[in-house]
C-alpha cells in the first residue's frame, strides 16, 4: 500500500470511526473563580482538555481518535507527522502510535539539540523514529519518508484536517452540555481545534488565539470548514517576535493562572491563550477558557518563563 498522500487529507476511509478509548472524553469543566475575579469577568470555567490522559493529555488526542482510525482503516503500520521541536501534536502521535502498536516517525523542524527535554524527551519514551529536517521545510522531509515507507500514513501539522475537526464539533456539544457560557478562548495554531468549536458553537462564540504556528490563521481554519463560517474572532497579539518566543504578556498570564487556581500552561500554546483572555476580557461576560494542556513543553524552552 502507498503512503496516504497530501491531496488525500481529509477524505474519509471508508468506514473510518474513532478508535476505542484513545482518550478521556467528557473532560472536567472547572469553575475558576479566582481568576475570574483578576480578569473582571463574571465566571470562568477551565475546559481541562489537559487531562486527557493519551500521551500526556491535550487536545490533539481528540483528533487523532479520527485520524488513527483512518490510518488502520487504510491498513497503516506507520504514522508520520511534522512539528517544531517541542511539538505537542508529535508527542501525542506517538503516543497514539504506541496504543495502536504502530511505528511512528516525527519530523521535526531545524537540527537536533544538545539535550532531549520536554516533549522531546516524551517522544523517545514513546519510542518515535525522530528525523530532523534540517534547513528544509518539514513536510517536505515528511513527504520522502511517507513515500519511501510501505504503508505509511502521513499526518499533516497538528493532526487538523476536515475529518478530523469533528473532534471538536464533539466537544462544543459537551461544553453546552456542562454549562451556559458567552464564549470559548482557544489557543489557535494549525486551527482545528477553533475550526472544531467553530462549527459546533458558530464563529460568534469562539475567540482563537494566534500562537504564529501558521502565517495566515485566519484561512488555516477555513479551509477545515464545510461553509463560510462568516467573520471568524482571532486576536493576533500575542504573537510577539515570533512561535517560539515567550512574550512578557505570556509570562503575566502564567504567574496569574498558576498564583489563583493553581493552574499550569504552557508558553506557547495556552499561555499565550491566557494572555489574549486578559487582553480581551469583558466585564460581566461568562467564558470558557479551553485548556488545551502542552504542559511538558513549559520544560523544553531555553529562554526564561517567569
Amino acid at each position: 500500500m502507498t503512503a496516504w498522500r497530501a491531496r488525500d487529507r481529509g477524505k474519509p476511509v471508508p468506514g473510518a470511526r474513532p478508535v476505542g478509548r484513545i482518550a478521556i472524553m467528557m473532560t472536567p469543566l472547572e469553575n475558576a473563580p479566582r481568576l475570574a475575579a483578576a480578569l473582571g469577568l463574571d465566571r470562568l470555567w477551565i475546559k481541562r482538555d489537559d487531562l486527557i490522559g493519551l500521551g500526556g493529555g491535550g487536545n490533539k488526542a481528540r483528533k487523532l481518535g479520527i485520524t488513527c482510525a483512518e490510518a488502520l482503516a487504510a491498513g497503516a503500520t506507520t504514522l508520520i507527522t511534522v512539528g517544531a521541536p517541542q511539538s505537542n501534536h508529535a508527542r501525542a502521535t506517538a503516543g497514539a502510535a504506541a496504543r495502536h502498536g504502530l511505528a511512528c516517525v516525527l519530523v521535526l523542524a531545524g537540527h537536533a539539540p544538545a539535550r532531549e527535554t520536554g516533549n522531546l524527551l516524551l517522544d523517545r519514551l514513546a519510542g518515535a523514529e525522530i528525523v530532523w529536517s534540517g534547513e528544509r521545510p518539514p513536510g517536505e522531509v515528511a513527504a520522502e519518508q511517507a513515500a519511501a515507507r510501505a504503508d505509511s500514513f502521513l499526518i499533516p501539522l497538528g493532526g487538523s484536517t476536515p475529518t478530523s475537526i469533528q473532534a471538536y464539533a464533539e466537544c462544543a456539544g459537551e461544553l453546552t452540555e456542562q454549562a451556559e457560557f458567552d464564549r470559548v478562548v482557544v489557543a489557535l495554531g494549525s486551527g482545528g481545534t477553533m475550526a472544531g468549536l467553530v462549527l459546533g458553537l458558530g464563529a460568534d462564540r469562539v475567540l482563537g488565539v494566534d500562537t504564529g504556528a501558521v502565517p495566515e490563521p485566519d484561512a488555516a481554519v477555513r479551509a477545515l470548514l464545510p461553509n463560510d463560517p462568516g467573520r471568524l474572532g482571532i486576536d493576533r497579539g500575542q504573537v510577539g517576535a515570533g512561535y517560539a518566543t515567550v512574550t512578557d504578556p505570556v509570562r503575566a498570564a502564567l504567574r496569574l493562572a498558576a498564583r489563583t487556581e493553581g493552574l499550569f500552561l504552557d508558553p506557547i500554546y495556552t499561555g499565550r491563550a491566557m494572555a489574549g483572555l486578559a487582553a480581551t476580557a469583558t466585564a460581566g461576560s461568562r467564558v470558557v477558557f479551553l485548556h488545551s494542556g502542552g504542559l511538558p513543553g513549559l520544560f523544553g524552552v531555553d529562554q526564561p518563563v517567569l
